[in-house]
């Protein structure tokens, strides 16, 4: 593995013994805490917002909805490799944290000023005042905001809290606090939040969720005298550049058996490393090989061997990392399908209580946190003791896309039947959108979690925080 090699230092760490270990936990804790509720306490009823409060056609909502779950997926790679290569992961917390925190100022502000707006839509018109340039200007302003917070805190948040802790197994058991809180604040968010903005008010809403972000900034900037910082010292990507530009120029050089053919540079601690350079994808070895040419100051064309080592770790997870594109493009027009699906059936369960189009998206972060214990305290052990060996972060991968691929499978037929349903007149009943969310929920906790956890073993040291952004794909 990546990080169970000495690596040439990318980044220093504070060599205090006193920061970071377990004190750091309830900071680290509480802030994924606050910024999980109030991001999913906006994000989960957007589409919703856009209809009511913005006149905004269903299907322009969905898209619009859509661009920012991909902006909030994708972007937290690019505040990975801020953090990686430039600030490290604490100044891009506290800052994605207050961006956040104006993002949804903002969009408390929209809600409480009538002239932020247009005019309310009276149901079933068809002569509903559209928003203005203006109106959709600042609309656009928070929602860039909070886009940016979020995706600068959520997965560093999971890097800058592993990297407080030496030991894999302590680490590992940060990964379930981080998951299980995550899941906490998401139904807390997907729930009271957005029963609040749909049966009180979106001015209230939105400031919950602002409340919610306030504390969690002022809680994490209240820790960083604990927290143990990673310096960075440069970019880790120019480094995996490097390694394809040296083996390229080198193409034609015959590949070596002998250790001394290979430069190994200086290892974190100083030592040189004595490593020989794997047989895996060969070709690459060359950007190490010493030849007549080379000289340890042109590092475009020679490499050390940990270099090439971190190179084709990141190498051999881009199938998975394809993989999880694949798999997370469905998932995310499914999730918004299901929101319009919901606003057209019989959402009421009882006389007196409907449920919010936008909170049914909890029925996976609630199948997922149940399915989680299960498989810790039951499946996994179960497992073990049958083939006496532990499942491996790839198996439990394969699991949870069978699983997602089941769930849209049943997600069409569902709407093949709401269609059939509203052909002859009648309402759906929201029970049977259940089903599906409710598989979603089990493919999630196998494949994301392994995910995560073997994007993190695999990517080198340097790239910790990347590594752990990729698997939200």
């Amino acid at each position: 593995m990546a990080r169970s090699v000495d690596t040439e230092a990318m980044t220093t760490r504070d060599p205090s013994s006193k920061r970071g270990g377990w004190k750091t936990f309830p900071f680290m804790i509480a802030t994924l805490l606050g910024l999980s509720i109030a991001s999913f306490g906006w994000v989960m009823n957007l589409v919703v917002f856009l209809i009511k409060e913005f006149n905004i056609k269903s299907i322009a909502a969905t898209q619009n909805s859509n661009i920012v779950n991909g902006c909030v997926s994708m972007l937290p790679v690019v505040a990975a490799i801020l953090a990686d290569s430039f600030f490290g992961n604490i100044p891009v917390i506290s800052v994605s944290a207050f961006i956040s925190l104006l993002g949804i100022i903002l969009l408390t502000m929209i809600t409480s000023l009538d002239h932020l707006r247009p005019p309310p839509c009276e149901t079933g018109s068809i002569l509903c005042e559209s928003p203005s340039k203006l109106q959709l200007g600042i609309l656009y302003i928070a929602l860039a905001l909070v886009i940016i917070g979020s995706a600068g805190t959520r997965f560093t948040l999971a890097s800058a809290g592993a990297n407080q802790y030496e030991k894999p197994k302590e680490q590992g058991s940060f990964f379930n606090w981080y998951f299980l809180t995550l899941y906490t604040g998401a139904i807390t968010g997907a729930t009271a939040i957005v029963y609040t903005q749909e049966n009180a008010s979106w001015k209230l809403g939105f400031g919950l969720c602002a409340v919610a972000n306030l504390i969690s900034f002022i809680v994490f900037v209240s820790g960083k005298r604990y927290y143990k910082h990673d310096k960075p010292m440069g970019s880790p990507f120019t480094n995996l550049i490097r390694v394809v530009v040296a083996a390229t120029r080198k193409r034609k050089a015959v590949i070596s058996s002998r250790e001394e053919d290979y430069h190994h540079g200086l290892g974190r601690e100083g030592k040189t490393s004595s490593a020989m350079p794997s047989k895996s994808f060969r070709f690459f070895n060359r950007a190490a090989l010493k030849t007549e040419d080379d000289s340890v100051n042109n590092n475009w064309r020679l490499c050390s061997v940990q270099e090439v080592e971190d190179f084709k770790a990141v190498f051999r997870v881009l199938p998975l990392l394809l993989a999880i594109i694949f798999v997370s493009t469905p998932m995310v027009t499914q999730t918004s399908l299901i929101i319009l699906q919901a606003l057209v059936t019989d959402r009421g369960l009882g006389p007196h209580f409907k449920i919010p189009a936008g909170s049914l998206q909890v029925i996976v972060i609630i199948t997922a946190c149940i399915v989680i214990l299960m498989n810790n305290c039951l499946v996994y052990p179960m497992y073990q003791k049958l083939a006496h060996k532990p499942l491996t972060p790839l198996q439990k991968v394969g699991i949870g896309h069978v699983f997602i691929i089941l769930s849209m499978a049943i997600s069409a037929i569902v709407e093949a039947k709401r269609l059939k349903t509203v052909t002859n007149g009648h309402s759906m009943s929201v029970l049977w959108l259940v089903p599906p969310l409710v598989i979603v929920g089990i493919g999630e906790t196998f494949q994301f979690p392994a995910n995560i956890e073997l994007f993190y073993r695999e990517f080198p040291e340097s790239l910790s925080s990347t590594a752990t952004s990729l698997p939200q794909w």
